[in-house]
């Protein structure tokens, strides 16, 4: 594990969550993903909601996810994750490990940018709030 993680959110794997082969299937994943970010930036003390209302809607562009250990029903689990700039995304290192064991379920990155006004936009917000985050 990195020291570079700089939030985490335990979870627990719902039965609901998994395939017909007893495993978390894959979309929920993202699920996973999209509500640390959002509990991420509750944590620094911006609503994902509030900033839709003034007109900024962070996006995801691009996800690259890779599967390593599978979870099951019942599982508990962390969410962590860190990010960096790079021009004008926020880039989110997001790994999800099982806590029985330690064991990595899920790698990935998460590339997001800022859509402001219907505009594609750098964010001036974000870089001031995640400034001390950066990696």
């Amino acid at each position: 594990m990195t020291d570079k993680y700089i939030y985490e959110l335990p979870m627990k794997v719902r039965d609901y969550e998994c395939d017909l082969q007893g495993i978390v299937n894959n979309a929920n994943y993202q699920h996973y993903l999209e509500h640390t970010r959002h509990e991420f930036l509750l944590s620094v003390g911006v609503s994902f909601a509030e900033l839709h209302r003034q007109g900024v809607d962070p996006v995801v562009a691009r996800i690259s996810m890779a599967f390593k250990t599978p979870l099951r029903s019942g599982d508990e689990f962390l969410s962590k994750l860190y990010l960096k700039k790079e021009g004008i995304k926020y880039v989110f290192y997001q790994d999800i490990f099982r806590k029985s064991d330690g064991r990595v379920a899920v790698k990935s990155v998460v590339e997001t940018v800022c859509v402001v006004g219907g505009r594609l936009s750098g964010s001036e917000l974000f870089d001031k709030l995640f400034e001390p985050y950066f990696s």
